[in-house]
C-alpha cells in the first residue's frame, strides 16, 4: 500500500473516531478530576423526587460531560482534548487526599461539588485551580476566597438580589421575612436582609418558623399563625431544607405572593427556559441524564464549557496556560450575554432566572436596573463590596 493511501486510511479513522489529524499538531488533554461527595445526602432518592426548586436533581458529572460533548468540534479544529474522572470522597480528609493524588496524576483543572470547608480544604491542598459547581456560600467569595478558585454556580447573594430587584419591579416593597431554624438557614436570612436594605424594601417583621414533632411547638409551622399580624406585599421564606416552603404558598392569612425558597425562586437555569437556544440545551441533557435541566446541571455544565474553552485557548498546555486562561474565558450560557468570571472573587457573572417551577417568569437583572460597568455586576457582592484579600 502506498504511503498516501495509508495516510488516507489512518486520516479517516482518526474522523471517525471524532478526533482531527492536523498537520504539526500534537494532540494536548486537559485533565480534570470531578470532586464530588459519597453517599450525598441531598441525591437521596426521596429528595430527589420532591424536586425543591434550587436544590440537585442528579449528579455534576452528568453536566460537565455533556459540555465536554457539545465542545467536541471546537476541540478537535485545534488538537485539543479535556478528560473527566470522577471521584467521591467521603470526608474532608479524604477530599484533601483524593485532590493531591489528582494534581500528582496529572490533573490541571479540579472540579468540585462539596460542602463549604471541604472546597476549601481541597483548594488550600493543591496548586491547581479548582472550579466550584454546588456550593453557593457567599463566604467563598468572600472572607474565605481563594485566588484559584472559580465559582460556577451563583452565590446565595446573587440569587437574593435577584429577588429583590424582581419585587422592587413589582412594588411589591413591604416583605414578611420567614426563616428556618438551620444555621444554614440563618446566614441566609442575614444574606436576604442585605438585599433587602440594598434594593430599598422595607421588611416588616422577621419570624421562625420550625417544623417540629413537639406539640408546644406547633404553632411555629403553622402558615396562617406566622403570617397574620402584619401588613405586606409578599412573604419571603428561607429554607434551606425546603419542607416547610413548599406547603407557605396560597395558605398565607393575606393573599400575597411568597418568594425564596418557594413560590417564586431566583435560580441560574430551568428546563422551561424558552430563549437564546436554552431549550435545545436542555433537550440535550434530557436525552442524555433522562432528567431534566436543574439549575446545579447548568452550573456542572458551565464548568465543562470553561475546562473546554480552556484547552482550546491553548491547545498545546501546559497547565500553567489553561490556569492563565481559564479567569479569561467568555462562554456561551445560552442567556443570551457573554459570561465571564469577576476578577474580585472568582464569580461567574451571570443572568438568573425567576421560576414558579412550571415555567420562567422573568429575568434578573430586571430592566431599568443600572449599574457603572456591567449591569451583571448588580447582583452578588460588587467590587466596592469585595471583602477578597486574595490578589488574582
Amino acid at each position: 500500500m502506498s504511503c498516501t493511501g495509508l495516510h488516507r486510511i489512518l486520516g479517516g479513522a482518526l474522523l471517525a473516531a471524532g478526533l482531527t489529524l492536523l498537520p504539526g499538531a500534537r494532540a494536548a488533554t486537559l485533565k480534570a478530576t470531578l470532586l464530588t461527595p459519597a453517599d450525598d445526602p441531598r441525591l437521596e432518592r426521596t429528595r430527589v423526587e420532591r424536586a425543591y426548586l434550587g436544590h440537585p436533581g442528579g449528579p455534576a458529572a452528568d453536566g460537565v460531560q455533556l459540555a465536554i460533548e457539545d465542545s467536541r468540534f471546537e476541540l478537535d479544529a485545534v488538537g485539543a482534548g479535556v478528560s473527566l474522572a470522577g471521584t467521591p470522597v467521603a470526608s474532608i480528609d479524604a477530599a484533601r487526599a483524593a485532590a493531591v493524588a489528582a494534581e500528582k496524576g496529572g490533573a490541571a483543572v479540579l472540579v468540585t461539588d462539596l460542602p463549604t470547608d471541604w472546597t476549601l480544604a481541597v483548594v488550600d491542598a493543591v496548586k491547581l485551580p479548582v472550579l466550584n459547581v454546588g456550593d453557593a456560600a457567599d463566604r467563598l467569595r468572600q472572607q474565605d476566597c481563594r485566588p484559584r478558585l472559580f465559582h460556577l454556580i451563583p452565590s446565595e447573594r446573587m440569587r437574593s438580589d435577584a429577588l429583590a430587584q424582581t419585587l422592587v419591579a413589582r412594588k411589591w416593597s413591604r416583605v414578611l421575612v420567614l426563616a428556618g431554624p438551620s444555621p444554614q438557614d440563618a446566614l441566609r436570612a442575614a444574606t436576604a436582609q442585605a438585599s433587602i436594605k440594598r434594593y430599598g424594601l422595607q421588611a416588616v417583621a422577621t419570624k421562625p418558623f420550625k417544623l417540629s414533632d413537639d406539640p408546644r411547638e406547633r404553632e411555629l409551622a403553622n402558615p396562617l399563625l406566622l403570617t397574620a399580624g402584619a401588613q405586606y406585599d409578599a412573604v419571603w421564606v428561607v429554607d434551606s431544607d425546603g419542607e416547610f416552603a413548599r406547603s407557605l404558598p396560597y395558605r398565607t392569612v393575606l393573599p400575597r405572593p411568597v418568594v425564596g425558597d418557594a413560590g417564586l425562586v431566583a435560580v441560574a437555569w430551568h428546563a422551561q427556559f424558552e430563549r437564546f437556544g436554552a431549550p435545545q440545551v436542555s433537550r440535550r441533557f434530557a436525552k442524555a441524564a433522562k432528567r431534566p435541566m436543574t439549575a446545579h446541571d447548568w452550573s456542572a455544565w458551565m464548568a465543562g464549557k470553561a475546562l473546554a474553552a480552556a484547552a482550546a485557548a491553548a491547545p498545546k498546555g501546559p497547565a500553567a496556560a489553561w490556569d492563565q486562561a481559564l479567569p479569561k474565558v467568555a462562554l456561551d450560557g445560552s442567556k443570551g450575554t457573554s459570561l465571564g468570571f469577576r476578577p474580585w472573587d472568582g464569580q461567574l457573572r451571570q443572568t438568573l432566572l425567576l421560576t414558579d417551577g412550571q415555567g420562567v417568569i422573568s429575568q434578573a437583572p430586571v430592566e431599568g436596573v443600572l449599574h457603572p460597568v456591567n449591569v451583571l455586576d448588580s447582583l452578588g457582592a460588587d467590587a466596592p463590596e469585595k471583602a477578597c484579600k486574595h490578589p488574582r
